[in-house]
């Protein structure tokens, strides 16, 4: 067969993202510390891969505020600062509020199911102090509407900030605040469910921005008081 004029072009682009997702998860579940240095060649060695892929995943993290980098003097995670997770949450929340708006209409029976489902796996998470399974519940939660809404750039915004929120809301599902989401998302599959998309918009929004006790929860740890 002839040879594909474009080969490797797929692995290489596996290998960065791979990289980039690797680094984001270590730095939200807190493996990579707020204000940990980072060297590309460690990482690099960690991953398995060239620094090339390392240092293109590091450009991307620092364009969502997770790293900050001082050229010729060191790149490191970024501390926990409430002022940038404050606009990354009215963001994200503007964007899941749209999202839910546009999706009402779309979504099937199945797909409501599938928020309850998701919404009991959250729930039983949280009882169980499992803060990594109520997060990944709580993602295919507002998941499902986003795909329904078939808004590619809510998507992309909500797919760049949302990990900004998540090293915050660690601290929220390790509390008893966290009890609090699984009545929005009642609430928000309910609204859906009667095809109230105004409503359900509305409760979407409420869900993210309720995350503001988070900011007060950790308004004595330094940057983000």
């Amino acid at each position: 067969m002839p040879v594909p004029e474009r080969q490797g072009v797929i692995s290489r682009s596996l290998l960065r993202e791979n990289a980039y997702r690797s680094i984001l998860d270590a730095i939200v579940d807190g493996t990579l510390a707020p204000g940990e240095r980072l060297n590309d060649a460690e990482l690099a060695q960690w991953l398995g891969v060239s620094r090339t892929p390392v240092r293109e995943a590091l450009t991307r993290l620092e364009e969502t505020g997770l790293v900050q980098t001082k050229p010729g003097r060191y790149t490191m995670v970024s501390p926990l600062d409430g002022r940038i997770a404050r606009a990354a949450q009215t963001v994200t929340a503007a964007m899941h509020e749209l999202a839910v708006r546009e999706a009402v209409s779309h979504l099937s029976a199945d797909e409501i199911d599938a928020m309850r489902a998701a919404n009991a796996r959250f729930a039983t998470a949280l009882q169980a102090d499992d803060v990594d399974g109520a997060i990944a519940s709580d993602d295919e939660f507002h998941r499902i509407a986003v795909r329904a809404s078939a808004n590619p750039v809510a998507s992309a915004v909500i797919d760049q900030y949302t990990p900004v929120l998540r090293r915050m809301e660690r601290l929220r599902f390790s509390s008893l605040n966290g009890r609090a989401s699984v009545a929005l998302h009642d609430r928000i599959i309910a609204l859906c469910e009667a095809g109230d998309a105004e409503g359900a918009a509305a409760a979407a929004r409420d869900n993210w921005l309720s995350l503001g006790e988070v900011f007060d929860l950790d308004a004595n740890s330094g940057p983000t008081s």
